[in-house]
């Protein structure tokens, strides 16, 4: 348990890439959907999840078009910023409730998701281009 800190934030950065690079497909109450199932699944607040996923999708759809441009550690630096967003309301929603967390440890996710975003782009990028084409 004490490990889970660590663990990417896979449902966001499957999100930031669907929103990235197929802009237009992007349906927000879709978003706000699969966070109050992610928040069922993890037993948090209702909520918290979909507050970050929206916030973030937001803020995705605004800079799609230069992020895009992005060379790929340019991306996962734009990923950990994003990723950092969505876990800093995490942790608001969860100050709220009386569970807050003491330090910087929310933000690990976002190292981990900067981390793994190289290995997400590809693989989602070669499922994008066999399946669409």
């Amino acid at each position: 348990m004490d490990l889970r800190w660590l663990r990417p934030e896979f449902v966001l950065v499957v999100a930031i890439y669907w929103i990235f690079f197929m802009p237009l497909t992007v349906s927000f109450s879709l978003l706000c959907l699969l966070g109050l199932f992610q928040d069922l699944l993890e037993g948090v607040p209702f909520g918290q999840h979909s507050l970050g996923l929206v916030i973030v999708a937001y803020i995705c759809i605004l800079s799609y078009q230069r992020v895009r441009n992005f060379s790929i550690w340019r991306q996962s630096a734009w990923v950990f910023v994003l990723v950092g967003i969505a876990q800093l309301t995490d942790n608001w929603v969860q100050g709220m409730a009386g569970r807050p967390l003491s330090g910087v440890q929310f933000l690990y996710p976002a190292i981990t998701s900067a981390l793994i975003w190289p290995l997400c782009y590809g693989t989602l990028n070669r499922w994008t281009h066999r399946y669409h084409h």
